[in-house]
């Protein structure tokens, strides 16, 4: 970690409590949620963020979410990441980032270079500061926001997967969240492997760059046999970026090691009713792009496409771009449904208005073929009318048992 010295933490949060816990406890935390001053089971003190002196604070590290237009990221004078804080200790590291699949690649990565000790977080959900600084590999899921904290730390190799503009919120603009998509490329030395989709606005950097924009590309330049790999679309994109880095440490592609790799739950997972009929769960896909790669998954077939939530104000003509020439039928449900019902209108895609999952899936039980397939793929968040993506995708199988 940078030293022996204790950072003030800004938001009270997992990755901030981590590190807290990694020192002994009694630091000081400003959050927004603290109306008054507290401490907590482990002596910390967690008060107010609007309390906060530069003056009087030689450190700061920021849990990755607080936004740079925050007062506290404006008025800070030693703003680190949790990255920055612990890279020091970092051993040798592969980052991970991307609109969709950083989660699947970066397990899929860990799995195959699982015997050779290394371990995974960042994003993926174990804050550095629970990580073994004496295991050989760590490979970290980035997101957007850590990366843009970040100013000292830097990866070895540096996966990132296709980017479409996100958390348009957050970074402001969509220039500025592909900057910092792209910012670990400013400290990365000569020799390391920075795997990048083409056509992005790259910086200065002494890194080996590779810029790939096709699976065929993928697997030509590393030498990959996908016909070898079960995995389609967008997670054999994932894996044989993970298999690039085997093949660039250890000039190995375990085909039988990766196809044993079992996917998250809620990822185009797949069921069937009680006639045999297919269903896919892909409730893990909250914004467009995720979508976009379930209907090419899944574009061999009619598909009945149950689409609709909370959006956050997202973009979603290129989604019905690419619907306009499938064979598909929309049901829609939640938040931004007026929405939905109007881009239907707009690129003459058919649609039933659902409202709720639970409509959606009973209108679709009657109307189905043997042959076609029912696929949840909402291109929203689900906060609207459940409390995560999970219980969103709980409910789905939820409702498909108890019609059979």
């Amino acid at each position: 970690m940078n030293s022996t010295l204790k950072p003030t933490l800004f938001g009270y949060g997992l990755t901030t409590k981590a590190i807290a816990k990694s020192l002994g406890g009694s630091c000081t935390f400003f959050d927004d949620k603290a109306k008054e001053a507290y401490t907590d089971e482990n002596n910390n003190q967690i008060l107010p963020s609007n309390l906060f002196d530069p003056e009087a604070s030689q450190l700061e590290v920021t849990t990755p979410s607080v936004p740079p237009t925050h007062p506290l990221i404006k008025s800070a004078k030693n703003l680190m990441s949790e990255y920055d804080f612990f890279a020091k200790e970092m051993p040798f590291s592969i980052w991970i980032s991307g609109t969709n699949g950083k989660t699947t690649t970066t397990q899929m990565l860990t799995y195959l270079l699982a015997d050779k000790g290394a371990v995974s977080g960042g994003n993926i959900g174990t804050p550095l500061a629970q990580l073994d600084t004496k295991a050989p590999i760590w490979v970290l899921e980035s997101s957007s926001f850590t990366l843009h904290h970040t100013n000292v730390a830097s990866p070895n190799i540096y996966l990132l997967l296709p980017i479409t503009p996100d958390h348009l919120d957050w970074h402001g603009t969509a220039e500025q969240y592909e900057a910092d998509k792209l910012k670990p490329l400013l400290t990365m030395k000569e020799g390391e492997l920075a795997l990048l989709p083409k056509g992005l606005n790259l910086p200065q950097t002494d890194a080996f760059v590779v810029e790939y924009d096709s699976l065929e590309f993928l697997a030509n330049y590393f030498d990959i046999d996908t016909s070898k790999i079960r995995f389609k679309a967008a997670f054999l994109e994932d894996a044989l970026v993970a298999l690039a880095v085997t093949k660039t440490l250890f000039d190995e592609v375990d085909y039988n090691k990766i196809n044993a790799f079992t996917l998250d739950n809620h990822r185009q997972e797949e069921t069937k009713d009680a006639l045999g009929r297919l269903w896919v769960n892909d409730s893990k896909a909250t914004n467009l792009d995720a979508s976009i790669q379930a209907v090419k998954t899944y574009d061999d077939r009619f598909i009945r496409l149950i689409l609709g939530g909370n959006d956050k104000g997202a973009d979603l003509e290129p989604l019905f771009v690419l619907l306009q020439t499938k064979e598909v039928h929309l049901y829609t449900i939640g938040a931004n449904s007026e929405k939905l019902a109007k881009l239907a209108n707009k690129y003459a895609i058919d649609f039933t208005a659902c409202e709720t999952l639970e409509n959606a899936i009973k209108t679709i039980y009657t109307e189905r073929s043997q042959d076609d397939v029912a696929l949840l793929s909402p291109a929203a968040a689900s906060f609207d009318q459940f409390n995560s993506y999970k219980h969103r995708g709980e409910e789905f199988f939820r409702i498909i048992k108890s019609m059979s």
